[in-house]
């Protein structure tokens, strides 16, 4: 959280990969590192979990365990290309109101963006590496259907962390316009913090 805020990030979700096990712990240690990085790093922290290879059947379940465990976010893993996430899952995710982000979602059909654009789920648009394979169609397929888009870094080391140069040139990438790019990056991230009452 220091590292996020020392590099100008003014809000970043917290998000360990979880299944069922252990939930409610994660959620605790988080909210309480992500309290004192607010107040004494300047930078606002939304506590909450990435729901990680689970079954379909299962998402909304955990996702409404995680926000009555303290939650500010919950973000449900896709069918991405590069990890046998089960098939179903995007569907279960876009269609589940307690769900905010669909991270990695790969090759996502019209169904999954309809249902993220009907459940207020935004898609990832990611800068991590094999994730982002898929970043072009995701990009197409949520404007063409009206889904709302969230830039992700997926970070898990301090390698991670990017400039708002090397975000802005992976939304591009992707084909977004430069409206497209700035609603992404930061009015996405606001929208959240709005909705996690920070």
């Amino acid at each position: 959280m220091r590292r996020f805020a020392a590099a100008g990030y003014a809000t970043i979700g917290v998000t360990d990969h979880v299944g069922a096990g252990g939930m409610e712990r994660i959620i605790s240690e988080v909210a309480e590192d992500a309290e004192i990085a607010s107040r004494e790093f300047g930078i606002a922290v939304l506590p909450g979990v990435e729901l990680t290879h689970i079954p379909p059947a299962e998402v909304a379940r955990l996702a409404r365990r995680a926000r009555s465990a303290g939650a500010k976010i919950v973000l449900v893993h896709g069918e991405t290309l590069v990890e046998p996430t089960a098939p179903g899952t995007n569907v279960a995710a876009a269609a589940c109101p307690d769900v905010d982000i669909l991270v990695h979602p790969g090759l996502i059909d019209r169904e999954v963006a309809r249902a993220a654009r009907e459940n207020g789920v935004y898609l990832e648009i990611t800068a991590r590496k094999g994730h982002c394979l898929t970043n072009g169609h995701v990009a197409r397929v949520a404007r063409d259907e009206g889904a709302p888009l969230i830039f992700g870094l997926d970070a898990h080391g301090p390698g991670d962390i990017v400039t708002a140069d090397m975000r802005d040139r992976v939304l591009l990438g992707a084909g977004l316009d430069r409206s497209e790019a700035e609603a992404a990056a930061l009015a996405a991230p606001l929208a959240l913090r709005s909705r996690a009452g920070l």
